[in-house]
């Protein structure tokens, strides 16, 4: 992954796939990962579990639906949801529109 320096314009980095949802990746380091999810209508990623990833979802554009756990929530421009390690989480863009989710994930253990 190329160092993007110290400053971006996420609107910049937006790129989308027609066929899956597109993960972009901004930064990543022995601590940390931060990426922007370029959701097409329809497109989700499927729920799943890290044992050790900590993972923040902040909606940057659109409208998504974010599980986290048993619990599903509709999150718009601004919000956010936190599924700590061990807890299932996804992310789905049940809207016509796309939609862009800043994420950022911690690993537990470096």
């Amino acid at each position: 992954m190329p160092s993007p320096g110290p400053f971006l314009c996420l609107a910049d980095e937006a790129d989308f796939s027609p066929d899956k949802l597109k993960k972009i990746g901004l930064c990543e380091t022995g601590r940390m990962l931060f990426d922007l999810y370029c959701l097409e209508p329809g497109q989700a990623q499927k729920v799943h579990v890290h044992d050790d990833i900590d993972k923040i979802y902040l909606v940057h554009s659109g409208q998504v639906t974010v599980q986290v756990g048993e619990a599903s929530r509709v999150l718009s421009v601004g919000e956010a949801a936190c599924a700590l390690a061990g807890m299932a989480h996804g992310v789905r863009n049940h809207t016509s529109e796309p939609a862009t989710v800043v994420v950022f994930q911690a690993r537990g253990t470096l």
